[in-house]
């Protein structure tokens, strides 16, 4: 029999069933290409998206504007705090409440000093007067102690002055072991700024002059209460050049230099400077002058406190003149602590004269 008729048949039916295979694959690679492309951005197809009604097209870049506007969260700005022209009084300002009284003993009135203020993010520091006190119930009164009260009143009073708060509740572990602001806020008593993980408020009140930081606390007897208002630095001292130093050596046989250190410190600030370098030209300009280099502090914290970094501080002066060529066998190094005050240590004026650095010829 021939079979080549069969064979014809089967193998036209195989090249149908080859070109239907290849005709839908083509289809499917189409349908392929076009979902690629709709899935690409209109500017790299060539092709232009018109906005909805009521919308604008985002530009490039306006992600990033939508953060700066606001989408994305941003910590305190003292520059978003509305001013205040509502009437004030003499500093502090605010009185504790009706009932209650500051503790005389732990209360501080600083000219100029810094205090570290929690804005919810981080903490605020603030150079000015300063203000700080304990609140417990007068001694004669039957009243209960409340803190909660106490808060309150001050929060009350603060708010009506324009006053706005900006954090509320305990400060995060974390933030509270930077040892920078533990140092800082060591010049205040405990009653004034609370234990640690006492729940604080701060308010922030703005002026067009000046910036008025409050920071009240609670604990289980008592209340605390901060209030600074920020102010330039005005220096007081003067540079006393190589020349006077020399003259006040020769007739008292001891002068005493204002020399700056960071708080709670034996770091020389910049500032202090130029004073060193007028030590350093004395002693340049005389090689047989030999000098005690003497640290003092004022009464602000422990006895054993104060002599340790008034002997840190006395060898800081040491080492800076040193590394500037002169003999470390012409200078030693005291500290005396808290011990030699020239001043009154109840006012700040006397507590800044009482830290200094005294040269003393030996």
């Amino acid at each position: 029999m021939d079979n080549r008729p069969c064979q014809s048949l089967r193998t036209g039916l195989a090249l149908m069933l080859l070109v239907g295979a290849l005709v839908a694959c083509g289809k499917r690679q189409q349908t392929d290409d076009a979902t690629t492309q709709s899935n690409e951005p209109a500017e790299q197809i060539g092709q232009t998206v018109e906005p909805a009604a009521g919308q604008e097209l985002e530009q490039p870049g306006d992600s990033k504007a939508a953060a700066d506007k606001g989408d994305t969260p941003v910590g305190f700005d003292l520059d978003s705090i509305p001013i205040s022209t509502a009437p004030l009084g003499e500093f502090p300002y605010f009185s504790v409440p009706e009932g209650y009284r500051e503790d005389s003993r732990n209360a501080r009135r600083l000219d100029f000093a810094q205090v570290a203020f929690w804005t919810g993010d981080r903490f605020e520091t603030v150079e000015g007067k300063v203000y700080a006190t304990g609140i417990r119930v007068k001694s004669d009164s039957d009243k209960q102690f409340s803190a909660l009260e106490v808060v309150r009143n001050l929060e009350h009073v603060v708010t009506s002055a324009g006053g706005v708060q900006v954090a509320d509740g305990q400060v995060p572990r974390e933030a509270r072991k930077d040892k920078a602001i533990e140092a800082l806020m060591r010049e205040y008593h405990t009653e004034a700024k609370c234990w640690a993980h006492d729940p604080m408020q701060t308010f922030v009140l703005r002026r067009t002059d000046r910036t008025i930081w409050v920071r009240t606390c609670k604990s289980q007897r008592f209340a605390g209460l901060i209030v600074a208002e920020t102010q330039p630095f005005v220096p007081t001292s003067k540079l006393l050049p190589a020349e006077t130093l020399k003259q006040k050596l020769e007739a008292d046989g001891r002068v005493a230099l204002q020399v700056n250190f960071a708080t709670d410190k034996a770091d020389i600030l910049p500032g202090s400077q130029p004073q060193i370098a007028q030590v350093l030209q004395l002693l340049q300009q005389d090689p047989a002058l030999k000098l005690s280099v003497d640290g003092h502090t004022d009464d602000t914290g422990g006895a054993a406190h104060n002599q340790a970094l008034s002997e840190a501080r006395a060898r800081a002066v040491v080492a800076a003149l040193a590394a500037e060529g002169i003999d470390p066998a012409r200078l030693q190094a005291q500290g005396f602590g808290q011990d030699a005050p020239v001043a009154d240590n109840a006012t700040e004026q006397g507590r800044a004269q009482n830290r200094r650095v005294e040269l003393v010829r030996i």
